[in-house]
């Protein structure tokens, strides 16, 4: 019987207790079955590569390997055949089998229910995300509004400096009464020596001094506002019959406030003097001082524009504008004697640009209050009428400052591309400061105005050599810095609070702040140590 059992049973005597041929070594055992929890010898099994099997998982050798994923390795050499019980041909039976049951467990643990379709959804959500996070309405605005803070700038810049080289241009021209030289000839190559009057050459004479041209001329260009409005509405919308509509809308709504036709012309001419004023004085303040003087001492009038509003409009009140308020003012005071005292020229220079200044922001504040919430076709219309105004009702005085030698004009000489020009960048630069708020938020137009500030200080040290030091460096350093408080939101406490906070995370065990009670008679909830909910004084 003990035979023929365990001639039935050949494979696992050959597996748990192989048999040793005669004269053959002791074969080496390679799998080896352990637990971990158990401090016993390990399990020795059958020749070839050596398995480590244990509580955690199977692995080859010593070295550890995930749970789902066990492997073996089968790249041992067999022992050689034994003739009387065939081990050879069980052994790789056996083998084969468990290569089989090992290569189906590791596709079983691969292809878990789940795992593939969890990692195509988190990369499907993050390139979502990552695309909304780019093309979202936000995003645009960012960066549109950096394109437009780069093009105000330099259309600012460029219209400032160019107006700027207008007043430096001179040209030679001859001081004797009989006209200019004749030009030397190859028979007469020096003048006669008996001469009565000899000519003086090299006489440097300004060719253009007229700041009130140039305003005029400038503000003329304005009147392009209504046609490009008209011109963009076409190229967009495409239809006749809506164009007839918005200019019907246009008129209706001045109609709905009561403006008469006389009540709409008187506002115009007033916006069209203020206009005109303030753009001469910035213009006649550059025949004195430098550009970068001129956009500091301009770029104050953000500061007298919220103290306007605060006062007609009725802003909200807030701390820290009123102290941009005061930097701005010691700038300009800075600036005013920043040459001494006895430099009466550059006093009167301080007082134009801070005076274009004041009436900048009188402008603004009265447009605000006369015409409200204007739509772009709106806007566009009262422009072009104050351009019409200006062209009609200012030309005869044009012809009498030019005729009274009041403002020098040398049509010869006349640098026409660079009054071109800068009326173009003028253009360019009210355009997008009134109709770039579509497209952008209206911090970015603001930002434009001082960043053109240091633009402007880079050009005037290399082409002009201008040292910035002293007084002045810091009259301008305090306008900037006003500037940049102005443009603080009225909770600006509240996001500092939150940029302190930033980084503080809630520990897991700490339990919530309960909400402040409120009092339902008032609406008063209780924040202040001051105050019951009530609103009485504790």
């Amino acid at each position: 019987m003990g035979e023929d059992l365990g001639a039935r049973r050949p494979s696992i005597a050959t597996i748990f207790n192989p048999r040793r041929g005669r004269g053959s070594a002791p074969a080496r055992p390679s799998v080896v079955v352990t637990d971990e929890d158990t401090p016993g010898p390990p399990l020795q099994l059958s020749n070839g590569a050596g398995v480590r099997v244990s509580s955690a998982g199977v692995s080859a050798g010593s070295a550890p390997t995930p749970v789902r994923s066990p492997s073996i390795n089968l790249a041992s050499p067999a022992p050689p055949a034994d003739p009387e019980t065939g081990i050879f041909h069980r052994k790789e039976r056996v083998q084969t089998s468990l290569e089989s049951t090992l290569t189906t467990t590791v596709q079983l643990a691969d292809c878990s229910p789940g795992s593939a379709s969890e990692s195509q959804r988190e990369k499907t959500s993050k390139c979502t995300k990552f695309r909304k996070a780019i093309f979202s309405k936000t995003t645009r605005k960012v960066v549109v509004g950096w394109l437009v803070t780069c093009c105000v700038t330099a259309s600012w810049v460029g219209a400032t400096h160019l107006l700027k080289d207008m007043f430096l241009r001179q040209t030679p021209v001859s001081s004797g009464p009989q006209g200019p030289p004749p030009l030397p000839s190859a028979a007469a190559p020096f003048p006669a020596s008996n001469a009565s009057q000899p000519v003086k050459m090299g006489v440097q004479k300004q060719v253009f001094d007229a700041p009130f041209f140039t305003t005029w001329f400038c503000t003329t260009w304005t009147g392009l506002f209504f046609p490009m409005y008209l011109a963009s509405h076409l190229c967009f919308k495409r239809d006749k019959s809506s164009l007839k509509v918005t200019l019907k809308a246009i008129a209706q709504n001045f109609r709905d406030r009561g403006v008469t036709f006389g009540k709409f012309m008187t506002r115009c001419c007033l916006f069209c003097l203020l206009w005109v004023v303030t753009n001469y004085m910035y213009v006649y303040s550059l025949r004195i001082l430098d550009c970068t003087d001129v956009m500091a001492l301009y770029s104050a009038h953000v500061s007298f524009v919220y103290l306007l509003s605060w006062v007609i409009l009725h802003d909200q009140f807030v701390g820290v504008r009123i102290v941009a308020v005061i930097l701005c003012n010691t700038g300009i005071a800075l600036l005013a004697y920043m040459d001494g005292i006895t430099k009466t020229k550059t006093l009167g220079g301080v007082v134009l640009a801070a005076a274009a200044a004041a009436g900048s922001a009188v402008y603004k504040v009265l447009f605000k209050k006369v015409i409200g919430e204007a739509t772009f076709g709106q806007v566009s219309f009262i422009f072009t009428i104050i351009a019409l105004l200006n062209t009609v009702l200012l030309s005869p005085l044009v012809a009498a400052f030019y005729f009274s030698s009041y403002e020098v004009i040398e049509w010869r000489y006349l640098p026409w591309p660079n009054l071109v020009v800068a009326a173009a960048l003028s253009l360019a630069a009210n355009l997008l400061g009134n109709f770039a708020i579509a497209f952008t938020f209206e911090i970015f137009i603001t930002l434009g105005l001082v960043l053109a500030v240091p633009v402007s200080a880079v050009l005037d040290t290399k082409w002009y050599a201008v040292q910035f030091q002293g007084m002045k460096l810091a009259g301008v350093v305090l306008i900037m810095c006003g500037f940049f408080l102005v443009l603080f939101p009225a909770n600006w406490p509240e996001y500092i609070t939150k940029v302190l906070r930033w980084g503080r995370h809630r520990k897991r065990n700490q339990p919530r702040q309960q909400p402040e009670p409120v009092d339902y008679r008032t609406g008063l909830i209780s924040r202040s140590h001051l105050r019951s909910p009530s609103g009485l004084i504790r």
